[in-house]
């Protein structure tokens, strides 16, 4: 990796680094050489194409040999020094460690390392707040301590309030997520719900709009944070909001966590100095595992404490482990300059694909995402990202506002700069990726299916997959990845 890589080593790490993995591949390789196969095959597939998916990026060799530890045979149920299994003094240094350099990094008075991943810190933060804000209140007047002393009466009374609570979040075709109350996924059904969008004609966030509906809806918990909006969020209008209908403000920063940690977003755009609860990945823009995070306030911190056994089950503390790594690695003054160069090579990106003629939701990005319709091509988003996979373009579709081919065809392609930054991209290089990506799409046909025209199928013209990869290589060769790293 190079200089906005999370280790900031040299050539005696990257030597130490091949040498861990020949050794532990070799051990795999005695006991199923086709998984030492795939796990090789792998990294040469992730080195020979651009990777532009906005939720994925490149962990350091530190943080992921740190998951391959024998901190993967241990049960830890509960908190550091409240185990329910005895011998956990490792893991409670693990998860200390985690948790400190998580408050430290983000400026947070609590930090729960546990999740397991973003989807897991979202119903940790959501049963936190149904904790602290129903279940609490419930049992005080009642006269209970715990809910073991309720009556099977006053207990199925209070469970049918605790289910009977109100969520606002954004839509996921305007760029929110599934698990911000979208109705096949638990959130949706755990809460009486309804979705805030953006602006139909610029697609801003339109913060009148977030107040109408939760002045008309009153929901329990506010929902801020995204999957695919390419702008900033001013946090502070959200927590004003919030107060105004007596909502606990949540915020998932799961894919903008990086450019929160590098001090890109401050201020007003920094979620954490203005929201009740906070949820993240470690992974995406932070760089680190697949793994949660949940910030809070003192307030709700007893409540999110309680994630195992009110939500999870046992911690992976090898990935905590490896949380810790990569947190550690985040708080180091590269980090910084890694996030900043995020941000403004997804802008470069953005100018390449304007000045190519291509459509951009809200006309552009301040974040570290594009997300590009894909109709003034002709083509559904399966059908571009198809095209772009065959020429070594890695890209995930994704729905736009009122998109007409909804959430599985879509309309639209989600492009992020966090991965190739990682690699060593910069302005020039993004400026000619977004030229890759207009030759494939330019050159791509919708195809009729067995009934018709499909949303499906396509054609790429002859040439163009094997021009655009051997272009694409010159890129990567310039920029390696995990340079010194053979296996």
């Amino acid at each position: 990796m190079t200089s906005t890589s999370a280790s900031g080593q040299g050539a005696d790490y990257a030597a130490t680094s091949s040498e861990a993995y020949q050794a532990a591949l070799r051990v795999i390789e005695s006991v199923e050489p086709r998984i030492a196969d795939a796990t090789r095959k792998e990294l040469a597939d992730q080195r020979s194409s651009l990777k532009l998916i906005a939720s994925e990026n490149y962990a350091s060799p530190a943080v992921l040999l740190t998951m391959g530890t024998w901190f993967s045979d241990k049960y830890a149920e509960g908190t550091v020094g409240h185990r329910f299994y005895a011998a956990c003094q490792n893991v409670d240094t693990v998860e200390a460690l985690a948790a400190e350099h998580a408050r430290e990094l983000f400026g947070a008075p609590y930090a729960y390392a546990q999740p397991h991943s973003g989807i897991d810190a979202n119903l940790v933060a959501y049963w936190a707040i149904l904790a602290t804000r129903v279940e609490a209140p419930g049992l005080a007047e009642l006269g209970a301590k715990h809910v073991n002393d309720l009556s099977e009466a006053d207990w199925e009374t209070l469970r049918a309030k605790m289910g009977n609570q109100r969520l606002l979040g954004m839509s996921l075709d305007t760029g929110g997520h599934l698990t911000h109350g979208f109705r096949p996924n638990i959130s949706g059904k755990m809460f009486h719900q309804r979705q805030y969008g953006t602006d139909p004609v610029t697609g801003f966030l339109d913060y009148d709009a977030v107040a109408s509906a939760a002045r008309e809806f009153k929901p329990l918990v506010l929902v801020a944070g995204y999957s695919a909006y390419p702008r900033r969020v001013n946090f502070a209008k959200m927590r004003e909001i919030a107060d105004e209908v007596g909502a606990t403000l949540m915020v998932d920063m799961a894919h903008f966590a990086g450019l929160v940690a590098g001090k890109v977003f401050t201020g007003d755009e920094d979620p954490v100095p203005h929201a009740h609860v906070v949820t993240t990945t470690t992974h995406k823009s932070l760089r680190g595992p697949r793994g949660g995070l949940v910030l809070a306030t003192e307030e709700f911190a007893p409540a999110v404490d309680k994630g195992c056994p009110m939500v999870l089950g046992g911690p992976l503390s090898h990935v905590m482990a490896a949380k810790a790594v990569a947190l550690a690695e985040a708080r180091q003054p590269e980090f910084r300059t890694y996030a900043q160069a995020v941000a403004d090579n997804a802008q470069s990106l953005a100018d390449g694909f304007v000045k190519r003629d291509g459509a951009l939701v809200t006309g552009g990005t301040d974040n570290h995402l594009v997300l590009l319709d894909v109709t003034s091509f002709g083509l559904t988003g399966r059908q571009a990202e198809s095209a772009l996979l065959d020429s070594g373009i890695v890209t995930n579709r994704n729905a736009i506002p009122a998109d007409p081919n909804g959430a599985w065809y879509t309309s639209g392609i989600r492009f992020g700069s966090p991965a190739l930054t990682t690699r060593g991209f910069g302005a020039d290089e993004f400026d000619r990726v977004a030229e890759l990506v207009v030759e494939v799409l330019s050159n791509t046909q919708p195809a009729a299916g067995p009934n018709g025209p499909s949303k499906a199928k396509y054609t790429l013209a002859d040439g163009t997959a094997e021009r655009v990869r051997a272009a694409a290589a010159e890129l990567l060769d310039a920029n390696p990845l995990y340079p010194g790293l053979t296996l």
